[in-house]
């Protein structure tokens, strides 16, 4: 199967499994918010350097007339974009061929819980998806790389989380949107090297 084939099929697993998605990327906490744009709660882009902006109002005047208000306290989500995921997908691929053909599976979930992308290379056991997907809760969840928690003995007891290096967060304006898991390799830092790898593809 071709590289090309492979990311396709990839990129529409992830987008069947989003439902919504959104339409612009994120940054990390090392990236200048100015470079951001970010999609809104209700499907929009949001408007200037990044900043998302609440609808206080709706189609109506009142829930006499049917259609309500909304909420104007409602802060928006930030989520990623299908072009941030598409170059998540790209470069995962490529950069488990450049650690030595690695069989690794990458997850990428949402603060929300989503899982927004998986991807997994040839061969790559189903044991490497259960440890992906429970490094990018742990690292979204966190805000840290995973390696960076293994000596917290506290987050090591909660369910579904894992503390083992190869999950590392995206940030948008020092808050922690989403987590890149890879689970499988037989060293924990190539997974990190290649979760570093795909951040590095979607800051850009």
């Amino acid at each position: 199967m071709s590289i090309r084939r492979f990311i396709g099929g990839a990129v529409a697993l992830g987008a069947a499994a989003a439902g919504a998605v959104g339409v612009a990327g994120p940054a990390s906490a090392a990236a200048p918010a100015a470079a951001v744009a970010v999609q809104d709660g209700h499907g929009k882009p949001a408007h200037g350097h990044g900043k998302g902006r609440a609808h206080g109002k709706g189609h109506g005047k009142g829930h006499g007339h049917g259609h309500g208000r909304h909420d104007s306290a409602t802060a928006p989500e930030r989520v990623l974009s299908n072009s941030a995921l598409v170059r998540a997908s790209r470069e995962f691929v490529e950069s488990a061929r450049r650690h030595g053909n690695q069989r690794v599976t990458m997850v990428i979930m949402e603060r929300a819980g989503t899982i927004r992308l998986v991807v997994r290379t040839r061969r790559a056991g189903p044991q490497t998806y259960v440890s992906a997907k429970a490094k990018a809760y742990t690292a979204v969840a966190f805000g840290q790389p995973t390696s960076a928690l293994s000596g917290n003995e506290t987050i090591k007891q909660i369910p579904g989380t894992l503390t083992l290096p190869g999950g590392v967060p995206v940030f948008y304006k020092g808050f922690p949107i989403a987590g890149i898991g890879v689970g499988g390799a037989p060293d924990g830092r190539i997974d990190e090297a290649i979760a570093n790898d795909v951040l590095a593809a979607i800051e850009r």
